[in-house]
């Protein structure tokens, strides 16, 4: 055709496209994963750090080997409730109290579900007695545990303990109290890496921080298996 002039524009500039096309094919996939442990470090931003010595325990509070705890009123019932730590390591949580009022319970028996996303752990009772009382809202409305008023307002039940004196022995107060949480914690610290084989890499920030530190509701991250372990050595 007279007048028309073909050019292959990869002989003339071929390199320059080579090196633009290499460019974003090298630089998406890096851009993705910055963003992706942006996102991760973000999220992990959001959470305190679990560390020895960062819990509250009041005084007058008595907690059992099941994270459940107790605390014997004036009136003579005691308030019961789910304590600070397990409520750090599982995170934001629904319970349901499986007594209602006019109930008994015998002290290790499941009271209490607590449910996340569908995985579930049972809390034992820390008494024997029957349940007196449920606490609808209060729980909710002071899930906080940082709140000074957690263990007062906090509580799930009250029950009318039947053998308030025997059943308290085993459990912890104060300053013993303080230093099981941190035994605990170091505890878990343990089953936290070595359940880490069940998440992605990437949900690994989320759960820890480089020196082996946990962040608040480490637990929140891991597939219902994991929880089924926990409950078993943390809370049976």
């Amino acid at each position: 055709m007279e007048g028309f002039t073909y050019t292959n524009i990869f002989e003339t500039k071929g390199i320059e496209y080579l090196v633009i096309i290499t460019f974003f094919l090298v630089l998406v996939p890096f851009w993705l994963l910055l963003n992706r442990k942006r996102k991760a470090t973000e999220k992990a931003e959001e959470h305190l750090l679990l560390t020895a010595g960062s819990f509250v325990v009041p005084k007058g509070i008595f907690f059992s080997k099941f994270h459940s705890w107790a605390h014997l009123q004036t009136d003579g019932l005691a308030k019961v409730g789910i304590d600070e730590f397990l409520l750090r390591i599982t995170g934001s949580v629904n319970y349901l109290l499986l007594k209602e009022p006019g109930e008994w319970v015998r002290k290790g028996e499941v009271l209490i579900m607590v449910e996340h996303e569908g995985k579930k752990l049972e809390v034992l009772s820390p008494l024997t007695g029957k349940i007196e009382k449920a606490n609808s809202t209060g729980f909710a409305d002071s899930h906080d545990t940082t709140d000074p008023a957690f263990y007062k307002n906090g509580w799930i039940c009250m029950i009318q303990p039947t053998n308030w004196k025997s059943e308290t022995v085993s459990c912890y107060l104060a300053d013993e109290a303080l230093q099981w949480f941190n035994q605990e914690l170091r505890r878990v610290k343990d089953f936290i890496a070595e359940s880490v084989k069940y998440i992605s890499p990437d949900s690994v920030q989320i759960v820890m921080q480089d020196g082996g530190e946990l962040y608040d509701q480490p637990l929140t991250e891991f597939p219902r298996d994991v929880w089924n372990s926990f409950q078993e050595q943390f809370l049976s």
